[in-house]
């Protein structure tokens, strides 16, 4: 039997769908993660001010949204290869979808990547804001910037500094280009547009720019941030980086924010963050963080509470404005049982100042939560 020079071949392997063609080299990768939070206790978790036990952070995992996903690359030649990402998220505690009308509620872009351009992708895909301040913001995250994706971990009340890296439709932006490159110096520059898709062009659009450095045991740098709200314009600038030293890791940055409320004047937003990881030989590890995110001139959205940044949801209606600010310190340890799974057990303390309100502590100011559970991947 003859077999022509442009057979292909399917296999499967651990974790990964592979296929093989003469010509131009391709695969597809079936992957996922698996994050159950067993145990988490909540207080003020009503408006009576009683605590709660439960399976999972109200209602999903602590650190890392459940998913699976679809990742492809096919080698056309000359250094391109098409690329793309199809990404789904569940919750393990129900087995429901984290978003029931969007079913690649996390990643749905093809692109084009090339050693000289970079990575070019279309689509629904994170912010490139947030993939770069999570570096500095998050000390679960990359070490040094890169083109992939991914930042943040997921709903703990320290996650929110994430909106300050926000667009038009959240921290993940639609019919938005996107562009990265990691220069062979160091240099990292990426810059992404979102369009409106409306007869208005501005209306609903944004952009964002960001440019960093990696160095030796260090990295550095910063992003812009302009997003259109019905009208509105919000805009962020942010500085941070880490330092990297034998088992350990610094991570600092800083968020200023103005955000347009019409009559109301801009509403003005200074945050700042730092965290520790320290990684010693052996199985464990442990992270300790503060943040800080004040608000001034804010005005509450309809449910009488501070808005997120870059969303555009104050009231309309609101005729006074508020300050206060919002501290929370986080702590965490890790027991690595493999390179793919650990079990965890983490904590935060949110305190409210002045007229900071967030409908999590139901009118409350404080809030201590602490979870146990395992994460796995495939």
């Amino acid at each position: 039997m003859i077999l022509k020079k442009t057979y292909r071949t399917l296999a499967l392997t651990a974790g990964a769908l592979v296929a093989t063609g003469a010509h131009a080299q391709s695969s597809v990768q079936l992957y996922g993660l698996i994050d159950m939070s067993a145990v988490t206790y909540t207080t003020n978790a009503n408006a009576a001010g009683n605590h709660v036990i439960g399976m999972g952070h109200a209602g999903e995992p602590w650190f890392s949204g459940s998913r699976w996903g679809l990742r492809g690359a096919e080698d056309i030649g000359g250094g391109n290869k098409i690329i793309f990402t199809l990404e789904s998220e569940y919750v393990v505690a129900n087995g429901q979808g984290e978003d029931g009308t969007q079913f690649f509620d996390r990643d749905s872009w093809v692109g084009l990547e090339n050693p000289t351009l970079g990575k070019i992708t279309v689509g629904f895909q994170d912010t490139i804001a947030k993939d770069f301040s999570g570096l500095y913001a998050d000390p679960y995250v990359s070490t040094t910037f890169s083109t992939k994706e991914g930042a943040y971990t997921n709903s703990n009340n320290f996650k929110q500094l994430v909106f300050y890296a926000a667009g038009p439709t959240g921290t993940r932006s639609e019919n938005s280009i996107a562009w990265r490159k990691l220069f062979n110096n160091g240099i990292y520059a990426a810059a992404d547009y979102q369009f409106s898709n409306s007869t208005q062009f501005a209306t609903g659009s944004g952009y964002q720019a960001a440019l960093g450095y990696n160095g030796p045991g260090f990295s550095f740098g910063g992003f812009y941030d302009h997003t259109n709200n019905g009208g509105f314009t919000d805009q962020t600038w942010s500085l941070g980086g880490d330092y990297r030293f034998g088992i350990g890791r610094v991570n600092a940055g800083y968020f200023h924010y103005l955000g347009n409320q019409g009559s109301l004047g801009d509403r003005q937003d200074n945050a700042w963050t730092v965290s520790f990881k320290l990684a010693p030989h052996g199985p464990l590890d442990y992270e300790l963080g503060y943040q800080q995110m004040h608000v001034k001139n804010a005005a509450y959205d309809t449910n009488g509470n501070i808005p997120n940044a870059n969303s555009g949801l104050f009231d309309p209606a609101a005729t006074t404005v508020h300050n206060g600010f919002k501290e929370t310190i986080y702590a965490s340890t890790f027991y690595h049982l493999s390179k793919r799974t650990e079990l965890y057990l983490a904590a935060d303390y949110m305190k409210l100042h002045g007229g900071y309100t967030v409908s999590t502590t139901f009118g409350h100011t404080n809030q201590l939560e602490v979870a146990t559970g395992i994460r796995t991947r495939f």
